[in-house]
């Protein structure tokens, strides 16, 4: 029972974490989206950026809102199902967490009501300086989780004191800890990738409807702009990122490239195999040879320690990490293949005249978000069998919590999550198939308030 109240924990946490992580990912691309937005309709005046700009402020809104309650119910798990865990880390994962509600959820909750309703209330200064320090407490709050969940990956700057508790003693190297700058690098990239190809397949679908119509044009422009430039950028990141990887945590990575045996004269690169935890070997493997050597190690003759070197103990379940992590750069090859041919097509004079393209870049659309979920399942579950790496495991983390609580309160919240949750993605996709002209007059009527300094320029919003 013991055992199924840690499993049943572990699957709670990540069904809860699988829901928030895609909001956030979506609200940090829409976010910095918004302020180019806003930022070019005020250098050029055009009309299209506006309507674009109110259009995504719309679904920002929304999808902002679930990304807060989804994020407020999955902090609770941390003083129920996992309280030692809490205890043991707290000195150190509680300031950050803490540092990340004072500086970002702050910043973002003191302007997002100026961003939000705003517009043609205030000047267009201080308006644009709303949407800034909403886009950028995004990016603030983004870097302290990642060097909260970073520091579990490469714990640094700590001792652990005489009840077993991590007691921080260089707040430097415990927040750039050596897995931080790649992790947070790859993250902001990929929410990045996300919303551009949201917003693509936003456009696609409007251009099969009416390819003339100039928002639609804009916005898949725009996308195919980021999913060009983006791709391969974050291509280059993951690589970095699993150099990195390969230092501090080698046993992931062996799991990920399903390398049951070790390599002395050069890993091949399995595209494809059935990996058997029991055998300890990958079935029907196919796979480049030394691909996997010139990759992690820029050498094709480069050895490669395998898992036979990993106690079994300390193993993680090599099944999952490697059809997450393929399935990660599965897509992040699409992504890359979505921006070349936009490019090709621009320069042919044929972007918004493809409807094939249109219906691929439509296809993609949820195309990040899968990436997402599938790149953070690499990530962690690549941690086990420890919540702390190498020194805290997830069997020591768990509170004294029983299975038949944590079973009810799992099905709850699939209930609950699927209820709300899927009410407000519907939502979503509701006003995305709405097109921006359907907004109607573009100028809002200012509201006189008590101070009216804070009107300069009103009539002109």
């Amino acid at each position: 029972m013991e055992d199924l109240a840690v499993t049943l924990a572990r699957a709670q946490f990540a069904f809860t974490m699988s829901f928030h992580i895609i909001f956030p990912a979506f609200s940090i691309g829409v976010a910095s989206y918004l302020l180019v937005l806003e930022g070019l309709w005020l250098k050029t005046g055009k009309d299209e950026y506006l309507s674009l700009f109110k259009y995504w402020r719309k679904i920002f809104a929304v999808a902002f809102g679930m990304g807060v309650v989804s994020g407020i119910v999955m902090s609770y798990q941390f003083g129920t199902n996992w309280s030692v865990f809490s205890d043991k880390t707290g000195p150190v994962i509680g300031p950050l967490m803490a540092y990340e509600v004072l500086t970002a959820f702050f910043l973002e909750a003191g302007f997002l009501g100026v961003m939000l309703f705003g517009m043609g209330r205030v000047s267009k200064r201080l308006h644009f300086l709303a949407t800034f320090m909403v886009a950028l407490g995004t990016l603030i709050s983004a870097t302290w989780i990642l060097a909260a969940n970073s520091w579990m990956h490469t714990p640094a700057g700590y001792s652990i004191n005489e009840v077993g508790q991590f007691i921080p003693e260089n707040w430097m190297e415990i927040i750039f800890n050596p897995s931080f700058p790649y992790r947070l690098v790859h993250m902001v990239l990929a929410a990045f990738l996300t919303t551009a190809f949201v917003v693509g397949a936003v456009g696609a679908w409007h251009l099969l409807k009416d390819k003339n119509t100039a928002t639609a044009r804009k916005m898949f422009s725009m996308a195919m702009w980021m999913a060009a430039i983006i791709a391969p950028i974050q291509i280059l990141a993951g690589d970095l990122h699993g150099i990195n990887t390969l230092e501090y945590q080698p046993a992931k990575v062996m799991a990920m490239e399903g390398h049951y045996e070790s390599h002395p004269h050069g890993a091949p690169l399995y595209l494809f195999g059935i990996p058997d935890d029991k055998a300890q070997e990958l079935k029907f493997a196919i796979g480049i040879p030394n691909a996997s050597s010139l990759i992690l190690k820029h050498h094709l003759h480069a050895p490669l320690d395998g898992l036979d070197t990993i106690k079994a103990e300390d193993r993680p379940p090599v099944v999952i990490l490697f059809w997450s992590f393929r399935i990660m750069v599965g897509i992040g090859m699409m992504m890359l293949c979505v921006g070349i041919i936009s490019v090709f097509l621009r320069w042919r004079k044929k972007l918004y005249d493809s409807p094939l393209f249109h219906k691929f870049a439509l296809i993609m659309g949820p195309s990040g978000f899968v990436a997402v979920l599938a790149g953070w399942i690499t990530t962690e579950v690549g941690r086990q069998p420890y919540t702390v790496y190498g020194i805290l495991r997830t069997s020591q983390s768990i509170g004294p919590v029983e299975a038949p609580a944590v079973g009810a309160s799992l099905i709850a919240f699939v209930i609950v999550y699927f209820a709300l949750f899927g009410a407000g993605t519907y939502y979503i996709l509701k006003m995305m198939g709405q097109s921006p002209e359907d907004l109607g007059p573009l100028t809002e009527s200012p509201v006189r308030i008590a101070s009216p300094h804070l009107l300069e320029g009103e009539n002109n919003d």
